[in-house]
């Protein structure tokens, strides 16, 4: 019987010929990425023996600063200096502080991630690698202890579900509308510890930054892993930032899903999620008009320079609604820079945007653009959880780039066909 492409990586992983839905597999771990939680990591390492202080494979764990980053506080100034001298510690051969950027923006674009790998992190989004063929998934900070003294962990096999997405995606409309589709349609449990794998023309015609959104967001439909069908994109992508050797994992013809679901996207309009769910979606011609407070253009879902892009195309020549404060943080140091050699940034300071360092920001709500009682924002960002932007009485709406582009130049949310 064939395999999905998480049963094969699974049992590459594991020693195994072949893995079912439901079996236990102890597998070995490529990459472990550990962000702010590697504070409380370090602090169970300080726990050991002296002598067992030590990680598996220095040169395959990475720890990151983008949470938090800068430090609002004293409390995480500490859990950043604690993880910096873990990282000097340890002897890690890979620590990014904090003007490198999001984890799942940094670590694909610096040639960490290569297809067919097995990675943990401490953040739930690492499905985003998914969007490279990586079998990418999150860990809690315990687990991670363990996985960073033996370079193991187990997995219970996941069952498949396959999407098959027929495209192309209409004009105005992207893959981010896509994905609300799929969890207003399917409902946020629709992938509850199960492997998604996303097919179809529409897929195929996706850069990698679209696909990532993708990959990123399937972890708000419960997903252990979110693939984008691995191919020739993927390739360059990976070859242009990784001289390590990779194959690419694809599924078998005749592997075994637990449920196929035909998805026709050629007529799907933009969307919106509306609060306080990622699965209360509406298409936004109803909810047009939501006067909004703020708009965020970023984070490890639509943060890329793609996204920028998009966003700097209907911002040119237009200001933001002088009711409305647009916050962008782009995802990296590199996509920062690369937005500036482009123009992209000076285009958004035109449109009196508040462009603010890389990393995670205002999209977590911890420090940073945080929302008033009462207020309403238009994000980017993958989850929009009553209190998740500050106040618990505020509301978030999720939507793609341009959506929240054309929303903050309106003060309201705006279908961003308007501006073709």
């Amino acid at each position: 019987m064939g395999q999905t492409i998480a049963e094969k990586i699974l049992s590459s992983h594991g020693g195994r010929e072949s893995v079912s839905p439901g079996e236990i597999v102890d597998c070995r771990v490529d990459l472990a990425m550990g962000h702010i939680a590697m504070a409380r990591v370090a602090a169970n390492f300080a726990m050991f023996p002296r002598e067992l202080r030590r990680v598996w494979d220095p040169e395959r764990v990475i720890a990151l600063e983008d949470h938090f980053a800068p430090a609002p506080d004293e409390r995480w100034a500490m859990a950043q200096k604690i993880i910096r001298d873990f990282a000097r510690q340890m002897g890690l051969k890979h620590f990014y502080d904090v003007k490198a950027g999001i984890c799942h923006q940094v670590l694909p674009e610096r040639g960490h991630i290569l297809p067919g790998m097995l990675v943990v992190g401490t953040d739930s989004h690492t499905t985003s690698y998914g969007a490279l063929g990586a079998a990418g998934t999150g860990i809690g900070y315990t687990e991670m202890t363990w996985v960073l003294v033996k370079g193991r962990l187990w997995f219970r096999v996941p069952q498949s579900i396959r999407f098959d997405i027929t495209g192309p995606l209409p004009a105005g409309v992207y893959s981010k509308d896509l994905m609300l589709h799929l969890l207003g349609r399917f409902g946020t449990e629709a992938a509850q510890y199960k492997s998604m794998e996303l097919h179809g023309s529409a897929i195929r015609a996706m850069d990698i930054s679209e696909r990532m959104t993708l990959s990123n967001m399937s972890l708000e439909m419960g997903a252990k892993f979110g693939f984008t069908l691995p191919d020739s994109k993927v390739e360059d992508y990976v070859r242009n930032r990784s001289r390590e050797p990779f194959t690419l994992v694809t599924p078998d013809g005749d592997a075994r899903y637990e449920a196929v679901h035909p998805v026709d996207a050629r007529g799907l309009e933009p969307q919106v999620a509306c609060p306080h769910s990622p699965g209360n979606v509406k298409p936004v011609s109803q909810v047009a008009g939501t006067p909004v407070h703020q708009a965020f253009l970023g984070s490890c879902t639509n943060g890329r320079l793609e996204d920028l892009r998009v966003a700097a195309r209907i911002l040119e020549g237009h200001t933001v609604h002088p009711d409305t404060r647009l916050l962008v943080s782009p995802a990296s140091a590199r996509v920062y820079r690369d937005a500036i050699g482009e123009g992209i940034i000076s285009t958004l300071l035109d449109a009196e945007a508040l462009v603010m360092n890389p990393g995670c920001g205002p999209c977590f709500g911890a420090h940073m653009g945080l929302l008033a009682p009462g207020e309403k924002c238009i994000s980017t960002g993958n989850r929009n959880f009553k209190g998740r932007m500050g106040a618990e009485s505020a509301e978030v709406y999720l939507a793609s780039p341009a959506t929240v582009a054309a929303s903050a130049v309106r003060g309201k949310i705006t279908d961003p066909r308007e501006f073709q």
